[in-house]
């Protein structure tokens, strides 16, 4: 198995990692065009080789594209214009309306394999890549329909392999539940940030700043080159989620303010709910890709 991995970041990097690890791929090339970052992606042996990118797709069984969504919809025409007839073609963006209908009548988009493995931290780079990043963690798979079912079969093989479980859905249905799960958390950690920086005496602030706070605002140390174009593509899921979120916030407020404290401790209480669902049941959403059949497993 020949792999190509375009984009040498945290998750282009960890996917290559843990490919290796598993022996997946008898080669790995990368492509990545900031010089430095393929430097060291070849030093921390995350690939074997770096090329371009007509290079790179010239004889390959597996093309992964792990590059923000705006340079994905730009990009993935071309990627399919490129491959051989065989090869396999699949993407990790977190948005996938915009980039799926981007090769909707593309001639190749059987071969094309759209996912978004819902993993990662805050660090960017190939520094930041990780064996294990992605084991007990769920891969959304859209529009599976779409894609011829040998292509389908090896990026299943492959999420499985670097121990994700999968979730069917289609493209509109993925933007719509990561834009509550994944993009709002994002959107209120850079929210609470600047809240925080806007005050005049923050440095007193920060060195009150407790796991609670830090934990918090992680997110908001995510890169700006990629959650601006993720917010752009899924502008409508995201404002609706923020939206929700500030409708709650604003209820939460007022009980605060009105000292409506019976009120305050049912929020509160309501909240915590959310304890059942993260560590006690902990159930994912799977569609049956077969029977288009909704099941809940743990």
């Amino acid at each position: 198995m020949k792999v190509t991995v375009i984009g040498l970041g945290l998750i282009g990097g960890s996917i290559a990692l843990d490919l290796k690890k598993h022996k997946f791929a008898e080669r790995i090339t990368g492509v990545e065009i900031n010089k430095k970052n393929a430097e060291e992606a070849l030093r921390m042996g995350l690939v074997d080789y770096v090329e371009g990118l007509e290079a790179a797709l010239s004889n390959t069984d597996l093309v992964i594209i792990a590059v923000p969504v705006d340079k994905i919809v730009t990009l993935l025409p071309l990627v399919l214009d490129l491959i051989q007839g065989q090869t396999t073609v699949t993407d990790v963006g977190s948005s996938k309306r915009e980039i799926a209908e981007t090769v909707r009548d593309h001639p190749r988009r059987k071969n094309y394999v759209p996912a978004h493995p819902m993993s990662g931290t805050e660090d960017s780079g190939p520094l930041a890549a990780m064996e294990g990043l992605f084991r007990g963690k769920i891969c959304i798979m859209c529009d599976c329909e779409k894609s011829g079912p040998q292509h389908l079969a090896l990026v299943e093989k492959m999420m499985h392999l670097v121990g994700m479980d999968i979730a069917y859905m289609t493209s509109d249905e993925q933007d719509h539940s990561t834009a509550f799960v994944s993009h709002l958390p994002h959107a209120a950690a850079y929210a609470l940030a600047n809240a925080v920086l806007a005050k005049e005496d923050r440095n007193i602030i920060f060195d009150l700043a407790s796991g609670g706070f830090r934990s918090t605002v992680r997110l908001a140390k995510s890169s700006p080159d990629m959650w601006v174009p993720i917010f752009q593509q899924n502008r409508k899921y995201v404002v609706e989620a923020l939206d929700v979120y500030i409708k709650h916030l604003t209820e939460l407020k007022e009980s605060i303010k009105n000292e409506e404290d019976e009120k305050l401790m049912s929020l509160i209480n309501s909240a915590n709910r959310i304890r059942n669902v993260l560590d006690g049941e902990n159930h994912s959403l799977i569609r049956n890709k077969e029977t288009n059949f909704k099941l809940y497993t743990k």
